[in-house]
C-alpha cells in the first residue's frame, strides 16, 4: 500500500515514465527536471530506482536515459489483454480475405515477439505463429518491423552482445547484421523474412505505432516464398501497410 508520504514520489516516477514514453529517443536528466518542474536531485534518485527495476536504461556515453525492457513488457501486457486483439482481429480478417494469405499480429516482449492473433487463409498450411508462440524478434519479419521503429539506442540495449543472438547454441545474427537489416526495413517501409523461421515460407510485416511513434504491434502476412513473384510481394507489402494504418486509426484515432 502506498502511504500519503510516498504518493508524491510515486506520482513523480509515473510522470517521468510518461514523459519518456512520449519522446522519440532517450533524454537527459536535466531535460526531465526542467520539463516536469522537478528538483534535479529527485530526478536522479528516481531514475536510479527505475533503472534498478528495469523501467529505465542509462546510456552513460550520451548522458541520457531511455525506457527499459520492463516498460516495454508492461505496455505489451496491456496490448495483449484487449485492445489490439479486439480491434485488430477484424482488420486481420479483412486483410486475409483480400490477399488470400495467412496473417498475424505480434508484440515485442524483451528480445522476442509474442503472437496475439493468427488468421489462416483457406487452403493455406498451418504456420508456427500460433497464438502465444514466442520467437526471436531479430529473425522474424514481425520482430524486425517492431525493432526498426525503436530508437537505435533501445535496439542496442536489447542486443548488447553476441549472446543475445544465440539460439539453441547457434549464433544467428550479429549486431552489425541486425543494424543493416533494420536500416533496409526503415528505407522500404516494411520488414521481410525469407525462410529463416520456416524453410520455404516468407513474410512481410509493418509496425503499428502510437502518436509518439512507439511500436505497439506488428501486422504481417506469411506466404510460400517460391510461389510468389517479386511484384506480388510488393503488392502484399502494400496491403499490409494499408491495413496497419487502419489498425492504427482504430487504436489511436486520427
Amino acid at each position: 500500500m502506498v502511504t500519503s508520504a510516498e504518493a508524491p514520489t510515486v506520482a513523480a516516477a509515473l510522470r517521468i515514465l510518461s514523459f519518456m514514453a512520449a519522446q522519440q529517443g532517450p533524454v537527459a536528466a536535466a531535460t526531465l527536471a526542467r520539463s516536469l518542474g522537478l528538483p534535479r536531485s529527485s530526478v536522479y534518485r528516481l531514475l536510479s530506482t527505475l533503472s534498478e527495476q528495469g523501467f529505465v536504461l542509462h546510456f552513460p556515453e550520451a548522458r541520457r536515459y531511455g525506457l527499459g525492457i520492463a516498460a516495454f513488457e508492461l505496455s505489451s501486457g496491456y496490448v495483449r489483454q484487449e485492445p489490439v486483439t479486439r480491434l485488430g482481429r477484424p482488420v486481420l480478417a479483412t486483410l486475409v480475405d483480400r490477399v488470400g494469405e495467412s496473417a498475424h499480429l505480434a508484440v515485442l516482449v524483451g528480445r522476442e515477439v509474442v503472437y496475439l492473433v493468427e488468421e489462416r487463409a483457406p487452403r493455406r498450411p498451418a504456420l508456427v505463429t500460433d497464438v502465444g508462440v514466442r520467437l526471436p524478434s531479430h529473425l522474424t519479419a514481425s520482430g524486425r518491423a517492431l525493432l526498426a521503429a525503436l530508437p537505435r539506442e533501445q535496439v542496442r540495449a536489447l542486443f548488447p552482445d553476441a549472446s543475445a543472438f544465440t539460439r539453441r547454441g547457434v549464433t544467428t545474427q550479429t549486431h552489425a547484421g541486425l543494424r543493416a537489416e533494420l536500416v533496409r526495413t526503415r528505407a522500404r517501409g516494411y520488414a521481410v523474412e525469407d525462410g529463416e523461421i520456416t524453410p520455404g515460407f516468407s513474410s512481410v510485416a509493418v509496425a503499428v505505432t502510437d502518436h509518439a511513434g512507439w511500436p505497439v504491434t506488428s501486422l504481417a502476412v506469411t506466404f510460400e516464398g517460391t510461389a510468389v513473384t517479386d511484384e506480388r510481394r510488393v503488392e502484399l507489402a502494400e496491403a499490409v501497410q494499408r491495413h496497419a494504418e487502419e489498425l492504427r486509426r482504430r487504436l489511436f484515432g486520427g
